[in-house]
């Protein structure tokens, strides 16, 4: 069995140093943060705790192998060297994607077909069989190529690690990533004790993942994973993360979440979705329209996603949002403010520069988390 693995974590860009912090929480060894992605060392446990309790991560995948390849037969050859047999049993299924950049291997199905010929010619050999009828567990195949240098890794996720199980419904504007929300709630510093209020809350992604990090509730606690199948993993190992994971909850007495939205149905919404997700009696919201928002005498944690528009009254709207904004979040002791915004001309239509900002991405749009303390 093997117990020392090379794991990657990919992430939207931005995160990676939030998501490595996270990694060296959970036992992860030889941490390196890269631009979109963390590696990093451990054995099946660490790979299980990793799915059960990362917040930043999209998956979770095992590093095969790396290798340059400029031709279809050192593609074949590179992948057929990769030991498949450890983790791929008789019966299972193996399917095969990817993407390839800057690379002289640029046509996806070839690269695809060359990949799954040479697992199979790899297998053949391990099981002395000549035909795998796949009807076992997927072990998803990703394969990238970047400048003709080939990475191969197998998929222990399955669904994207984003997916929490809570957001069902997601209100009638897109809503922040959940890993996104994450990282935000990470860089705003949330911990037990924590007041948080997101004036624009639409389906309350950042009061839900905010909640979940105060009181230590492990994100992936409630959904499966792909790799719970894999027969090389001892299924004993899963429990015992689990069993691990939510022990170290805390009290939800120790947060508080209040919402509001100019919608009535958003504020709706945030409740159901903070109720799925089990933290329904942490999180408040009701509508009510930016323009009336207040500042009380608990310190606080304003977060906030404002929707911006794409066309030419949608950026007016919104620039107009902004103004206001800048007006109903006064500096006041014991307040600090998060604002992502994609737009380049935030801290001039807000009113005053923030303290400081940090470059994130919410899926292929760069944005900018605005920091006011």
């Amino acid at each position: 069995m093997l117990m020392e693995l090379t794991l990657c974590a990919p992430c939207l860009f931005g995160l990676e140093s939030p998501l490595a912090n996270e990694i060296k929480r959970i036992g992860g060894k030889d941490v390196t943060a890269a631009d979109g992605k963390v590696t990093f060392r451990g054995d099946w446990a660490v790979l299980a705790r990793a799915n059960i309790s990362l917040r930043t991560a999209e998956r979770v995948c095992v590093v095969l192998g790396s290798f340059p390849a400029t031709s279809f037969t050192q593609l074949f050859d590179g992948v057929a060297a990769l030991p498949f047999e450890q983790f791929i049993g008789k019966k299972d299924a193996f399917p095969v994607k990817g993407w390839s950049l800057k690379s002289g291997l640029h046509s996806i199905p070839d690269c695809q077909k060359i990949i799954k010929k040479a697992v199979v010619t790899r297998l053949e050999k391990a099981y002395a069989q000549s035909w795998f009828e796949e009807s076992g567990p997927i072990h998803q195949i990703q394969f990238s190529i970047l400048k003709d240098q080939v990475s191969i890794m197998l998929d222990t996720s399955g669904e994207g690690l984003h997916k929490r199980g809570y957001r069902r419904g997601s209100g009638k504007t897109a809503p922040i990533k959940e890993t996104l929300a994450a990282g935000i709630a990470d860089l705003a510093h949330i911990k037990p004790g924590s007041r948080v209020v997101d004036p624009m809350c639409g389906s309350g992604t950042l009061l839900i993942e905010s909640a979940l990090r105060a009181c230590h509730i492990p994100p992936g606690a409630g959904r499966s994973f792909a790799a719970e199948n894999w027969g090389c993993i001892p299924k004993d190992i899963w429990r015992t993360e689990r069993e691990v994971a939510m022990a170290g909850v805390l009290p939800q007495s120790i947060f508080a979440g209040i919402g509001f939205d100019s919608d009535p149905e958003a504020a709706t919404l945030t409740c159901e979705n903070a109720g799925k997700a089990g933290i329904g009696a942490l999180i408040t919201a009701k509508p009510q329209d930016i323009g009336r928002f207040t500042c009380g005498d608990e310190k606080t944690i304003v977060l906030c996603n404002p929707p911006y528009g794409e066309r030419l009254l949608e950026v007016k709207a919104a620039e107009d949002l902004y103004r206001t904004m800048g007006k109903v979040f006064a500096p006041r002791p014991g307040y600090s403010y998060y604002i992502i915004s994609p737009h380049e001309e935030f801290e001039k239509l807000f009113g005053r520069p923030a303290k400081k900002r940090r470059k994130l991405y919410n899926g292929m749009i760069k944005c900018w988390l605005y920091m006011y303390f």
